[in-house]
This record gives C-alpha cells, sequence and structure tokens, in this order.
C-alpha cells in the first residue's frame, strides 16, 4: 500500500489483506457451536489429538472485536513523515541499540547461519512487538475460529486455525499460551500459523520452537524466513535519492528494475546532488506520500522485506531503523 493509517500502524503485524467497501452483515455468533461441532470433526480426521482439541477449545468463544477490527476502515491517513516519526522515533533507534547490545550473541548467531545482518533482525524485532514487548494479548485459536467461523475469509483463517492446532499438536507451544495479535499474528516474530510451520526454526536446538520466550527461536526465525524468500547478505536495502523533475513517472514502482548506471543517466542523484554509487545492482524507484516523495532508490532487499509486510512505508521504516541502528 502506499498510504498508512493509524489502524495500520498499530495492528502492522496482520495480514496486508486490502480493506473493502462491502457492506457486511452485523456479525452474529449465532450457529458458531455447530460450526465449532463440525470443524473440530475434520481437525480430527486430519490429525489432531483429543487431547488437543479439548484443550485448545475449552473455553472458545467468537470475539466480536476481532471482527470489528477486520472490519475497520481507516479514517485518515499518516503522511509518510508522521508514520516514520511514529514508527522510527529516536527513542526506538537509541532502544533498538541498547538491544542489539544485550542480545548481541544470539542476535549474531542468527545472521551469520542465514547470512541476513543483525541490525535488520533487531530492526524487524523493534518494529513489530517493541523488541518483544507487545505480541498480542489474543488467543489465536479463538480469534482464529472467530475469523473462520464469520466468514469474510473463512478459507484463509480455516487453514491458519488448523495450523495453530497442529503447531499445539507438536508441543511447540500450551493452546492457553499460544497468544497472538487480533489477526492470529504470533510471538516476537509475529508469524501467522502458516509461516511458523513453514519457516520457524529451532534456535537453541530443545527441541521445540518458542517464539515467546525463546530469543534464540525468534532470531533464527525471522533470519530463516528472509533468507528464504531471498535476502542478498552483501547488499543494502535501499537509499534515498533526488530524482529530477522531469521524471517520468511510469519508471517509479518496484515492478520497474534498471540498473544503477541506468537511474544515472536518467538523472537520479543521490540527496546532495552526487552521482549515484557504482554498483552492480537493479534497483527500482519508489515514491512515498502518493507520488509527492520524498523518493527511495531500491534493492532486492527491499523487495524481500516485503514479503514480510506488504507495505511500502513498513519496509522503508525497516530499512532506515536498521541503518540507524547499525549507524550508518
Amino acid at each position: 500500500m502506499t498510504t498508512a493509517s493509524v489502524l495500520a500502524v498499530l495492528t502492522v503485524n496482520a495480514p496486508a489483506f486490502a480493506q473493502t467497501d462491502e457492506k457486511l452483515p452485523e456479525f452474529t455468533t449465532e450457529g458458531f457451536d455447530e460450526w465449532l461441532v463440525d470443524f473440530k470433526k475434520e481437525a480430527a480426521a486430519k490429525g489432531i489429538s483429543a487431547p488437543t482439541l479439548e484443550i485448545a477449545f475449552a473455553k472458545t468463544q467468537p470475539i466480536p472485536k476481532v471482527i470489528e477490527y477486520d472490519r475497520s476502515q481507516p479514517e485518515f491517513k499518516l503522511t509518510f513523515e508522521q508514520y516514520i516519526q511514529r514508527v522510527v522515533p529516536q527513542s526506538r533507534i537509541d532502544e533498538g541499540r541498547r538491544k542489539y547490545a544485550e542480545n548481541r550473541d544470539v542476535i549474531d548467531a542468527a545472521a551469520k547461519k542465514y547470512g541476513v545482518p543483525g541490525q535488520y533482525l533487531t530492526a524487524f524485532w523493534g518494529i513489530e512487538t517493541g523488541f518483544g514487548r507487545f505480541t498480542g494479548g489474543y488467543s489465536v485459536v479463538d480469534s482464529l475460529a472467530t475469523l473462520a467461523f464469520e466468514g469474510r475469509r473463512a478459507e484463509y483463517f480455516r487453514k491458519e486455525l488448523m495450523n495453530a492446532l497442529t503447531i499445539i499438536d507438536a508441543g511447540h507451544i500450551a493452546a492457553e499460551n499460544m497468544t497472538g495479535s487480533w489477526a492470529g499474528a504470533m510471538g516476537q516474530a509475529q508469524f501467522m500459523p502458516s509461516t511458523f510451520l513453514n519457516y520457524a526454526r529451532d534456535g537453541n536446538e530443545d527441541g521445540k520452537i518458542d517464539l515467546w520466550g525463546a530469543k534464540e527461536d525468534v532470531f533464527a526465525s525471522a533470519a530463516n524466513y528472509l533468507s528464504s524468500v531471498g535476502w542478498h547478505a552483501d547488499e543494502r536495502w535501499g537509499r534515498k535519492v533526488s530524482i529530477p523533475k522531469d521524471f517520468d513517472t511510469k519508471l517509479e514502482g518496484r515492478d520497474i528494475r534498471k540498473p544503477i548506471a541506468e537511474w544515472q543517466k536518467i538523472g537520479v542523484r543521490m540527496p546532495d546532488g552526487s552521482n549515484l554509487p557504482v554498483a552492480d545492482m537493479d534497483a527500482s524507484i519508489v515514491t512515498v506520500n502518493d507520488g509527492e516523495g520524498p523518493a527511495y532508490m531500491v534493492y532486492n532487499n527491499f523487495h524481500t522485506i516485503m514479503h514480510w509486510n506488504r507495505s511500502t512505508y513498513f519496509a522503508i521504516a525497516v530499512g532506515t531503523l536498521a541503518n540507524a541502528i547499525a549507524g550508518h
């Protein structure tokens, strides 16, 4: 997305689904008990154990607030500058440097193994959960059951609920301790259950993956995810640039990728007017504030960040915070 709402700032971990203008029927919990009986039958047929089903759904009830969040429309837009001020304030930069120093052994071990520099792992950690402080207080099972039952994106959330039960069944986390965001993003890495099953790793080699309390697992999982979706260890994410006044707007956007030398010929420069760096890398030009600027020249790792969260603002914020933590 090219703009960010206050809701996106507060729930930046939620799946990046498009908002909808459709008129939706009022949410009702009628029929939930019958729906849950059918779902539990399906889960049992797919191999989820009876004890897991009994414990996970012992007190499950729909959460109307989850539906309210899911349906909420942005009331107003933040400018890019407002977003950055909220997400990457100096206080977060300072804390990021302290947290990286305090956890350097753990973070750098994951960075070395998976090829994702520690300042980026620290930046994701800081933006997603305030360095582990704000992981969400909703029951992941109850939230996902609510969203699967409501029906608007039932197939997606039904699969995520089944994945959550698979994680519980495997002994990674007790059902009552599986908490997360209203949309089911879990732990200090804010992984959806499907992301957990595909990319989470046992960083401390204790036989289970604990994204809530084991930092070795948190950073190994985040680094493995980024590495798996295409991180280039020897490249930066991007940089702010100056574009000429007659710059063809058709050249903007992540889909247009050209060698840096071509952007130099077109008139793109560093913010101070100096030449672009000489490097054999493809780059794209993205602008913020609905095309009004500023402009950034972004590389492969920017696109990789956007696998994590499909927000241009988020990706720039991660790169900006990582640079600041590293003192760049």
